[in-house]
């Protein structure tokens, strides 16, 4: 019999890593998608509690801020209510410039000796020009202009990722392991694949699963937006963080629970803090042009004038806060948009790359089909009846989870008849599946590791997938399949071209060249790559990428190369764990609507981000226009400055809210 531990490893290498089908790869080849791999650089193990910290100078930056409101609002009083003289009247002033002013500016130092030269250095020649004219009050106002900026990109940050938070909070800590009939309750961390779990009435699941007994519901809206129950029976998939409804289920952990479908979303805000993506070194190259230029416009005007103030002024009020704040906030909110729809940023630099790809790879099985093959076919030699080919085929299949063993079986259930008792059933990689039935040694492969002269006796390939059934070494019959697309995609592909710009789709694919044009032609794409292994995907993949910047969608582990070597690698579906840590965003739902949703996150991220950005820098220039002709003092300008910083914050916020209409595709 086959053990548990075979079919685990047929599911893992997934539909194309056998020889199964015709569509198959050598282990040898799947190899090259493992060690293609790029390595995590995130903890499995991190603890959830970890999501949602921010930079660790933010509370610092925090405290200074409020100190330097206290120092404004002590000097306002007792200059303006209590006529104290400079001396007292300034003295919370100097506090703050020492206490808070003196650390800014020794940490923009340190940050220009290290050749990091940002578009903040002007705040800190605004505070040591402000203490050096005894403009202690502007220097404050500075000081907290630029500590309260911190403090109000990390309060933006966690507004934007308070659904990821929220997950985080309600995850248990305890799930009730089952162990014969007794119920132990363990910590999650020590769940493990195997494990059988109650899941109470209203509990939160703990760990991805698979039903083995009970009838109800799960709320998983928390992980697919979708606002209704899912109908549990045994064999449906149980999500971790969903939770459950009236009724008790006994569930069988397939994955440990740092790997979860929930696990990977707590990990979103981590893998999103130690990344900077293109669109935030945009900000700093805009910054390092801003600064010079206002500098030099201070110069000018404190020259031209006469006026040393003035110089600080026009400084104070050219401080580009929204260029510190506006752009990481923004990333932040639309990570936290696509995870309220299923999809995992994993690379915020994604949400900027997407929208400029003028090229969208796409591979067949599972991701343009459904991955549900179904038998169409059995092509029996001269002695021997289909259903009998069909019952040994079936009776080994049983023990297999490839997904043509699952459309073998639906067909041979439709007979209503009992299957044979099968012995020895194995599933050695690259030689598809061996059994003993009824005495006789049964064979399901593929044409191609068929010797010229077996082949010769099979009948010619038809349009779909098949494998051979070889009886005691000869050849018995050849079974047809056929995996029809999804039922969106022909529209989405027209959708790419007209709201998109994507000018070019190209299906590229390890399946047989008659599947892949018939595939092609019934969605609608004119470029067809097929029985490419996965060294030609990735070769293939680059080429294209040289010229043009390209997206690649794809679920299979022989799809790992290629996702790297694209611009924008997307997973699609439940991919395996290959595929998912070679991807730069994996799309959880196996939906065209959800790639098109992630499609309008990233253009809509991409507009908010610079609109902000270089909205903030006009309005900071109309501002220092005004300063520059003395029509603002340095006090004022920082007032004027600050407002600015709010608006551009409260724009940049809306990059993680979902608009009305998320997608423009309609089926």
């Amino acid at each position: 019999m086959a053990t548990q531990a075979d079919g685990a490893s047929r599911t893992q290498t997934g539909k194309k890593n056998d020889t199964h089908c015709t569509a198959g790869v050598t282990p040898a080849r799947a190899a090259i998608a493992t060690t293609a791999v790029k390595t995590s650089h995130h903890d499995q193990s991190a603890p959830a509690a970890n999501v949602g910290q921010f930079k660790p100078l933010s509370r610092h930056q925090g405290a200074i801020a409020v100190l330097a409101l206290a120092a404004i609002a002590t000097f306002l009083l007792q200059h303006f209510a209590f006529h104290a003289g400079p001396l007292v009247s300034n003295l919370p002033l100097w506090v703050a410039l020492l206490l808070g002013g003196v650390p800014l500016v020794w940490g923009l130092l340190r940050a220009l000796f290290r050749g990091k030269f940002g578009s903040d250095l002007l705040a800190g020649i605004s505070i040591v020009t402000s203490v050096l004219l005894g403009q202690y009050l502007a220097g404050t106002l500075v000081v907290l202009m630029l500590s309260g900026g911190e403090a109000l990109e990390a309060y933006a940050v966690r507004s934007a990722s308070s659904v990821l938070r929220a997950l985080a909070q309600r995850m248990p800590t305890v799930a009730h392991k089952k162990l014969g009939a007794a119920v132990v309750d363990v910590p999650v961390p020590e769940i493990v694949p195997g494990d059988t779990l109650l899941i109470y009435a209203h509990d939160i699941c703990p760990a991805d699963g698979v039903v083995l007994e009970g009838h109800g519901g799960m709320d998983e809206s928390y992980l697919t937006g979708e606002p209704y129950q899912i109908a549990k029976a045994p064999g449906a998939e149980a999500l971790s963080g969903a939770v459950n409804g009236e009724s008790v289920l006994t569930i069988t952990v397939t994955r440990p629970p740092q790997d979860s479908r929930y696990a990977r979303i707590m990990r979103v805000m981590q893998d999103s803090q130690q990344q900077r993506p293109r669109l935030r070194r945009l900000g700093d190259m805009l910054g390092a042009l801003y600064t010079p230029v206002a500098v030099l416009i201070a110069l000018v005007a404190g020259i031209a004038s006469h006026d040393p103030v003035r110089f600080l002024a026009v400084l104070v009020v050219a401080t580009p806060c929204p260029l510190l704040i506006a752009i990481p906030v923004a990333i932040i909110g639309a990570i936290s948009l696509a995870a309220r729809r299923s999809i995992i940023v994993k690379d915020p630099a994604v949400l900027e790359q997407l929208p400029t790809c003028q090229t969208f790879f796409f591979d067949k099985t599972g991701t343009l089909t459904y991955g549900e093959p179904r038998l169409t076919g059995v092509i029996a030699a001269e002695d021997i009846s289909p259903a009998d080919v069909l019952r040994y085929a079936a009776s080994v299949e049983q023990y297999s989870k490839h997904p043509l063993a699952r459309a073998i079986l639906a067909s041979w259930e439709s007979l209503r008849s009992e299957l044979l008792p099968a012995d020895d059933v194995r599933e050695p990689p690259g030689h598809g599946l061996l059994g003993t039935v009824a005495g006789r040694r049964v064979e399901i492969t593929c044409r191609k590791s068929l010797s010229a002269t077996m082949a010769a006796k099979l009948p010619p390939t038809a349009v779909g997938l098949e494998c051979v059934v070889l009886l005691d070494g000869k050849y018995a019959a050849v079974l047809q399949f056929r995996d029809e697309p999804r039922a969106e995609v022909t529209k989405f592909m027209q959708h790419l071209g007209l709201r998109h710009n994507i000018d070019r789709r190209i299906l590229l694919t390890g399946d047989r060249a008659a599947e892949a044009h018939d595939v092609a032609r019934r969605v609608g794409i004119d470029i067809i790559y097929s029985e490419k292994t996965p060294e030609e995907k990735l070769a293939i993949v680059k080429a294209e990428t040289s010229l043009r910047r390209t997206a690649y969608l794809g679920d299979g582990i022989n799809d790992a190369p290629a996702l790297l070597a694209a611009t924008v690698g997307i997973a699609f579906g439940k991919t395996s764990d290959v595929t998912s840590e070679a991807a730069a965003a994996v799309i959880l739902d196996s939906s065209m609507h959800r790639v098109d949703e992630f499609l309008h996150i990233a253009k809509r991220l991409r507009r908010i981000a610079l609109q902000s950005a270089l909205g903030g820098i006009i309005l900071s220039l109309g501002a220092v226009a005004f300063a520059a002709a003395g029509f603002l003092t340095p006090v004022a300008g920082a007032i004027i400055q600050e407002a600015i910083d709010v608006i551009v914050v409260l724009n940049a916020l809306r990059a993680s809210f979902a608009p009305r209409q998320i997608t423009d595709m309609h089926y």
